[in-house]
């Protein structure tokens, strides 16, 4: 989907209230299924350092979809989104459109978004990257508690979904996490993007002499 400025994404797709951590953690009291942050509020987790948000990027593992859809019953409307096409996701459409796309939340057409559920695909039930599907994890080692007691991303893996992207806040994020990550962590990140994205601008920035 091309990139629209905020005036022709509300215009055609309707306006965002995004949720906050403790907010989504309300929405997902009683879940009995794994879940967890991803994306910039992950980043902010594990800094400490406050940045500004668009929305809350909730995951879950595509096989706990049918669970989810359940746990939401009736207070929210979910929908299926791949690249902008959106159909819900109910009783009638049940499946999502592709399990590497997106789920968005609302309560209803009048209501705001509120959620914004990147799909994390698995393999027998463990984390599987997007970006390297031999990645293949138990979400214990994807994933970390903050003292918040919410489950988040790690800082690694956030960086390397983000370095796809590039864009000046992805540059920003991996400003604030680098020079905290461990050595192991510093390791993987440097060799996952070296390996994934030959070339990459942040090799020069992560690299064996990089300072930090």
């Amino acid at each position: 989907m091309a990139e629209m400025d905020d005036e022709e994404f509300f215009r055609w797709y309707g306006a965002w209230a995004p949720l906050d951590p403790p907010g989504l953690a309300a929405v997902m009291a009683g879940f009995e299924r794994p879940w967890w942050i991803v994306g910039g509020w992950s980043v902010e987790a594990f800094t400490g350092v406050p940045r500004e948000h668009e929305d809350v990027d909730l995951s879950i593992l595509a096989c706990d979809i049918p669970a989810f859809r359940e746990h939401l019953g009736d207070a929210w409307t979910p929908w299926s989104n791949h690249g902008g096409t959106l159909r819900p996701l109910s009783e009638r459409f049940p499946e999502v459109l592709d399990v590497q796309s997106q789920i968005w939340l609302r309560r209803s057409a009048h209501d705001p978004w509120e959620v914004d559920l990147p799909i994390t695909p698995d393999r027998d039930g463990l984390w599987t990257s997007k970006r390297d599907p031999d990645h293949v994890v138990p979400l214990e080692e994807a994933t970390w508690v903050a003292g918040d007691g919410i489950r988040y991303l790690r800082p690694e893996i956030a960086i390397l979904y983000k370095a796809v992207l590039h864009r000046p806040k992805d540059d920003a994020d991996l400003a604030v996490v680098w020079p905290r990550l461990d050595a192991p962590a510093r390791a993987w990140l440097r060799d996952s993007i070296a390996r994934l994205y030959p070339g990459h601008p942040w090799l020069g920035l992560v690299g064996e002499g990089s300072p930090g």
